[in-house]
């Protein structure tokens, strides 16, 4: 089994969605010890943000032959949806950043959503190729967006499960924390909480 385990927070060893992304790794050596884990840090290796060039190794917009600089990216492209279309299992630490998710994260988002590799297009509308995988995300947040009149503002588990759904993963699972930024006693609890978490969100899996 393929663990691709991908981080996106820019607080290093403050971060709280990096913490719970090795707690949750952890979890799946322990029940998978034989795994195979692919590690991509995208603060500590940027991907460069998708533009037309880029996007012209998997979205042909026509034009002339790239430079080797464009080709470096293309091969880029190519490596980041490999790794993820040989992973069974995703774990992406996703901290809320202005209601979204990092700019980083979506920069790999970007990259991975492709034409006939991890989604197609029909008569009958886009199909996900990206099936029979399932992703584990550490969720982090500032203040309390899963209840209440914030709800409103989440544009990060939404649109999580939304672009993944739209690859052909259906099986998402949040591991969240929230109320990060109001003090050290709320901080601390919903850690504490989110680590009790991480064993019922990866044990109940289906075998894979």
């Amino acid at each position: 089994m393929q663990i691709l385990h991908i981080d996106s927070s820019i607080l290093a060893d403050a971060s709280a969605s990096r913490a719970l992304t090795r707690s949750i790794v952890a979890e799946l050596q322990r029940e998978h010890p034989g795994a195979h884990v692919v590690y991509r840090d995208l603060v500590a290796d940027p991907i460069a943000h998708l533009d037309g060039p880029i996007a012209t190794g998997f979205r042909p917009l026509g034009g002339p032959s790239p430079s080797a600089d464009v080709a470096a990216e293309h091969a880029r492209s190519e490596v980041l949806v490999a790794e993820l279309l040989a992973s069974e299992v995703l774990v992406v630490g996703a901290p809320m950043y202005n209601f979204s998710v990092a700019s980083q994260l979506k920069a790999w988002i970007d990259r991975v959503v492709q034409p006939l590799r991890t989604f197609r297009y029909t008569d009958k509308g886009p199909v996900g190729l990206t099936t029979g995988k399932r992703v584990l995300v550490a969720s982090t947040r500032g203040g309390t967006y899963s209840a209440g009149p914030a709800t409103a503002m989440d544009f990060q588990e939404d649109y999580l499960k939304a672009v993944l759904g739209f690859m052909g993963i259906t099986d998402v699972r949040f591991v969240r924390a929230e109320n990060l930024s109001r003090g050290s006693d709320a901080r601390n609890a919903s850690m504490d909480a989110a680590h009790a978490a991480v064993a019922q969100a990866v044990r109940p899996a289906a075998p894979l």
